[in-house]
């Protein structure tokens, strides 16, 4: 092997630039060339590819993002675009791919090397930690630490003001972020879409926190639970609870940005260099994961389709701290 990409797919995430920066310099360090692929799948369909270098990956591990950029290709889906992006790789003489995303760019990823023969390997880049097969994904920890930082400033002004807030985290399908943001910031509740959601009961709750003399609330809301967002739930509690005033934020693509922390950092760093290793020794069509602080290699087939579950025993001690 002589030369391999990397590339950045789908959401952001906090901590890829970190990831590029270590497939690259553990690449450069086993005698191989590196190319960048600006934009994802899009960009490889196009052609729109860099040389790297240390020099040219330098100065970007405390930067969120990812300055090779990302995009969503609708083109890509389609056999002719998997075609015109192989063909590029070919003509590149690029022999192997490492593809920083989620479970939609690995099952990009897996389709380019059944049709192309593209030896591919992932590190999963997503703030949602849905993936299975690792503990973390790239961004997560940044994310949580970013609510949980909004949601300690808007405590004071609830406080204040004997406000019952409605806070809506990101969480489509899943409610990792809202789980450990309620913990760790003290939420009087947590609303994910892994479990229902009963309104009454929540007034029931809210109730007695006010007898109990709570000034304040803070309910977490994951933006795909099934009774709504943030704004819906708080209309239905309204309808019959007003003893507090209430008010809605939505913290949005906030949670998407910023410096990495220092956890995702090393975790970039570690997956990238982990996934060169992985090419090198002939590994396809898996991603990097990390298990008990070890580095694993998880077929795509399981981290595409298997979503993780989330930890019944945090959810009780949101109740039972709250």
């Amino acid at each position: 092997m002589k030369k391999i990409a990397v590339m950045t797919s789908g959401g952001d995430a906090p901590g890829m630039n970190a990831g590029i920066r270590a497939v690259t310099r553990t690449a450069l360090q086993k005698g191989l060339e590196v190319v960048g692929i600006y934009r994802g799948y899009q960009g490889m369909i196009e052609g729109d590819f860099i040389p790297l270098d240390r020099f040219r990956v330098s100065n970007i591990i405390q930067r969120g993002g990812t300055f090779l950029k990302t995009a969503r290709s609708e083109e890509f889906r389609t056999v002719e675009g998997r075609a015109k992006a192989a063909a590029h790789l070919k003509k590149e003489g690029i022999e192997a791919l490492v593809v920083i995303g989620g479970d939609g760019s690995f099952r990009g990823a897996a389709a380019l090397h059944a049709e192309h023969g593209i030896q591919v390997v992932g590190c999963p880049g997503t703030i949602d930690n849905d993936l299975y097969g690792t503990d973390y994904t790239i961004g997560y920890d940044t994310a949580v630490n970013t609510a949980v930082q909004a949601i300690d400033q808007i405590r004071d002004t609830a406080d204040s003001h004997n406000r019952l807030f409605f806070v809506e985290v990101m969480g489509r399908d899943a409610g990792f972020i809202a789980l450990r943001t309620g913990l760790a910031s003290g939420a009087e509740s947590v609303l994910v879409p892994e479990t229902t959601t009963y309104i009454d009961e929540l007034i029931t709750k809210l109730e007695e926190g006010r007898k109990l003399k709570k000034a304040s609330a803070i309910i977490i809301v994951a933006e795909g639970d099934d009774e709504g967002g943030a704004l819906d739930i708080a209309k239905k509690v309204n309808e019959k609870f007003d003893a507090w005033e209430t008010k809605v934020t939505v913290l949005g693509h906030i949670q998407r940005g910023g410096s990495p922390t220092a956890f995702d950092r090393i975790l970039a760093s570690r997956m990238g260099n982990s996934a060169v290793e992985a090419l090198l020794k002939g590994s396809t069509n898996v991603m990097i994961g990390q298990r008990n602080n070890e580095m694993v290699e998880v077929p795509f087939t399981q981290a595409s389709k298997h979503h993780e579950t989330l930890n019944p025993h945090l959810l009780e001690l949101v109740e039972i701290l709250s």
